[in-house]
Parts: structure tokens; C-alpha cells; sequence
């Protein structure tokens, strides 16, 4: 009686483990630096949708700076788009216990930077994942800014869903 016990624990440990295992995240799916992303500091570079708009890109690098200048903060991923611009972050471990407060002062410090600029903060591994990927695709020169501007869109819906 024992024994049985023994194996049906034993089944139900690999059929859990089994589960576990297959219903995670699309890894196959996902670029190499955005695989990695999750573990250290890929330090993206900051990018416009359209990389001929000079000015995007400027603001892209400025807020980049300005985020990474904060010491809570370890990796930053920044996309500007025709009228959003996407500010992805990674908070340091030990720091995380002040989430809401750090989000504040990366959206008050953005606001008073940057007037009339619309921007998407967020600090969730998707979404930072999502951009780096994006900034992958937009290296490609066959990706047009079209598809780019449609993905940073697609990303931004799935941060207000999460809200």
C-alpha cells in the first residue's frame, strides 16, 4: 500500500513538472538578447520607429539617459514612435519593494523633462522583453517603419490590458 502511494506521488510530480515545463512562455519564439534580458542587462539601444526621424531618435537616447541616471534602475529599453514613446525599465532586486514610488518619480521626472510628450512607463518583464524584440526586428532593414509603429502599438495595448 505503501508503494502505490509512493508511485502515484512520483506520477503526479512528472505531471506537474511536464506542465510546468510546456506552459511557459514561448521561448523558441524569442530572440536570443531577449531571452537573456530576463537574467542580466542587455543594455538596448534606444530606437525610433523611424529611424530617419532625427528628432525621435534624439528623444529616444535623452530619455534613456535620464531613466538610467535613476539609482533604482539597472537596464532600460526606450522606442519612440510617431506619438508614443515606450519606456520599459528593470528595477534592481532589492529596490522592488518601492515599485509604485519609483514609477511615480520615473513619470514625474518624464513629464517635467518633456512636455507634450505621451509616454508608456512601465516596469514588467513583458513588456520589456517585447521591446527589446522589437528593437531586434527594427535593426532588419526589410522591417519597415510601418510593422514597426504597429508593434510598438500592439505592445502599448498589452500595457493598458495589464492595467
Amino acid at each position: 500500500m505503501n508503494i502505490t502511494r509512493a508511485r502515484k506521488a512520483v506520477l503526479i510530480m512528472i505531471i506537474i513538472l511536464f506542465a510546468y515545463g510546456t506552459a511557459g512562455c514561448s521561448i523558441g519564439k524569442t530572440s536570443p538578447e531577449s531571452r537573456s534580458s530576463m537574467i542580466q542587462s542587455v543594455n538596448p539601444k534606444p530606437g525610433a520607429t523611424n529611424d530617419l526621424d532625427d528628432k525621435n531618435v534624439k528623444l529616444a537616447k535623452k530619455v534613456k539617459k535620464d531613466i538610467q541616471a535613476l539609482d533604482e534602475i539597472y537596464d532600460v529599453a526606450v522606442i519612440a514612435g510617431k506619438k508614443d514613446t515606450l519606456v520599459a525599465y528593470k528595477v534592481k532586486h532589492l529596490k522592488r519593494f518601492g515599485m509604485k514610488r519609483i514609477e511615480k518619480e520615473i513619470n514625474k521626472k518624464l513629464e517635467k523633462h518633456y512636455p507634450g510628450e505621451n509616454f508608456i512607463v512601465s516596469s514588467d518583464f513583458k513588456i520589456f522583453i517585447e521591446a527589446v524584440e522589437l528593437q531586434e526586428k527594427m535593426k532588419d532593414p526589410a522591417y519597415s517603419e510601418k510593422k514597426a509603429e504597429k508593434q510598438l502599438q500592439k505592445i502599448i495595448s498589452l500595457k493598458k490590458e495589464m492595467t
